[in-house]
C-alpha cells in the first residue's frame, strides 16, 4: 500500500507539492533570511545589513511578510499557473515598490550623503519570484501577443514607479540622479553598437549563407574561418583590432573623418560585427537545408528559376530559424557591448568598469541592471516573432 493511500485511509491527506516549487520556497526562505537592505553612511564604506523588520516601518514589513508567505504556499503546492503568475508578479511589484520604501525610511533626515541598496535577501526574492513566474509563463503556454503584452505591462510599471520617484531613495537611483545625462548618452551607444552589429551582420550573413549552402566546398572552409573568431575571447578580439584599424585611419585618405580609429565606437562596432557572423551564416545555412525538397519540387513543376525559388520558398520557410540566430546574436552582443568601455567604445559598461575601480557596487548596477533588463526584453520579443513566423498565421 503506497503512502498516499495509507494517508488517505487514515483521514488525513498528504498535501501535493510543486517540485520546483519546493526549490523557489527554499530559495525565497533563503531571502527572507538574508539582509534585505544595506546601510552605509557614504557610498564606499562597508554597509551595514538590515533585515526585513529593521528595514521597513512595521506595519509595511508585516504586510511583506504575509506576502512572502503566501507566496511561497503558492509556490510548494500545485496551484493553477494563471494564480501562480499573478501572485509572483504582486510579490515582485511590492518588494520594487517597499524596496523605495525601505531607502526613505532608513535614511537619516536631512542626510546627502546615506546610501541605501538593495541586500542580498531582496535580490534573492527577486530571483525566486521572477522564477516562479516565468515558471508559470511556461506552463500557461500563451500566444506571442499576449507574451508581449505581459513584457509591456511589467515595464509600464516599473515605468510608473521611476517616474514618481518611489525608488529614488535607492542608492543606485542616486547614482543616476549624478549621471544622468551622461546615462542616456552611454544608453544610446550601447543600443547603437548592439542593434547595429547584428543589423550589419544580417546584411551581410544572411547573402554569405545563401551563397554557402548554393556552394558547399566553400561553406566547410567559411564556417571553420567563421568558428576560429568565435573562439577568439572577446577582449583580445577588441585588443587585436587597436592596430589594423589605428592604421586605417593614419593612412587611408577620409576613414578618421568617418570615425575609424584604433580606439573608440569603430573596433568595437567590428568586433561585435565578427561575433555575429557565424550564428547568423550557420542559421542561414540549416533554414536553408531544413525547406522541404517537395516544396522545391512544386516551384520547379510551376517553372520557377533558382533565384525564384529562394526569394518566395527557400526564404521565406527559412526565415523562422534564421530568426532564431539573430536572437542569439542580439542578446549575445547586447552583454558582449558592455566590454566595449575597455577601449573606449561607450555603452553602459563604463558605469560597470568605474563602479569596479570605485568598489561602488551601485555603480555597477547602474550598467548592468539596464543590459539584463534590454537583453531580456529582446530574448522574449524575437521569441515571439519566432514563433510568429514558425507558424505562419497571427497569434
Amino acid at each position: 500500500m503506497s503512502d498516499t493511500q495509507t494517508a488517505a485511509k487514515s483521514g488525513f491527506i498528504l498535501p501535493r507539492f510543486d517540485k520546483l516549487g519546493v526549490l523557489i520556497a527554499v530559495i525565497a526562505l533563503g531571502g527572507v533570511l538574508l539582509p534585505f537592505m544595506i546601510f552605509r553612511a557614504n557610498r564606499i564604506v562597508l554597509g551595514e545589513p538590515r533585515m526585513i523588520f529593521e528595514a521597513l516601518a512595521t506595519p509595511e514589513a508585516l504586510v511583506l511578510a504575509l506576502l512572502l508567505a503566501a507566496g511561497m504556499v503558492i509556490a510548494l503546492l500545485r496551484f493553477r499557473a494563471g494564480l501562480k503568475l499573478a501572485a509572483s508578479l504582486i510579490i515582485l511589484i511590492a518588494l520594487f515598490v517597499l524596496v523605495g520604501r525601505s531607502a526613505y525610511f532608513l535614511t537619516p533626515p536631512d542626510d546627502n550623503f546615506a546610501r541605501i541598496s538593495p541586500g542580498a535577501g531582496f535580490w534573492l526574492l527577486v530571483f525566486a519570484f521572477a522564477l516562479l513566474a516565468a515558471d508559470a509563463l511556461t506552463r500557461l503556454r500563451l500566444k506571442p501577443w499576449p507574451r508581449i503584452g505581459i513584457l509591456a505591462l511589467v515595464a509600464l510599471a516599473f515605468g510608473i514607479l521611476l517616474a514618481t520617484g518611489s525608488l529614488n531613495g535607492v542608492s543606485t537611483l542616486k547614482e543616476y540622479a549624478t549621471r544622468a545625462d551622461r546615462f542616456w548618452s552611454e544608453a544610446q551607444t550601447h543600443v547603437l553598437l548592439a542593434f547595429g552589429s547584428v543589423l550589419i551582420a544580417t546584411i551581410v550573413g544572411v547573402p554569405v549563407g545563401i551563397i554557402s549552402f548554393r556552394l558547399p566546398k566553400l561553406r566547410a572552409a567559411l564556417l571553420n574561418v567563421l568558428n576560429i573568431v568565435q573562439t577568439i575571447p572577446s577582449i583580445a578580439l577588441f585588443g587585436l583590432l587597436i592596430a589594423p584599424l589605428a592604421w586605417i585611419a593614419a593612412t587611408v585618405p577620409g576613414a578618421s573623418l568617418i570615425g575609424i580609429s584604433g580606439i573608440g565606437v569603430a573596433p568595437a562596432l567590428v568586433a561585435l560585427f565578427a561575433y555575429s557572423l557565424l550564428p547568423v551564416v550557420s542559421n542561414t545555412i540549416v533554414g536553408l537545408q531544413s525547406v522541404p525538397e517537395a516544396a522545391n519540387d512544386a516551384a520547379k513543376g510551376m517553372g520557377m528559376t533558382g533565384a525564384q525559388r529562394m526569394g518566395w520558398i527557400e526564404l521565406p520557410l527559412a526565415f523562422p530559424v534564421i530568426l532564431t540566430g539573430i536572437r542569439i546574436v542580439l542578446v549575445q552582443n547586447i552583454g558582449l557591448t558592455t566590454i566595449a568601455a575597455l577601449i573606449g567604445g561607450g555603452g553602459f559598461g563604463v558605469f560597470i568598469f568605474q563602479g569596479i575601480s570605485q568598489t561602488a557596487m551601485d555603480l555597477v548596477l547602474l550598467g548592468a541592471v539596464p543590459t539584463v533588463v534590454l537583453a531580456f526584453a529582446a530574448a522574449v520579443v524575437l521569441d515571439a516573432f519566432v514563433e510568429m513566423t514558425s507558424t505562419g498565421k497571427p497569434q
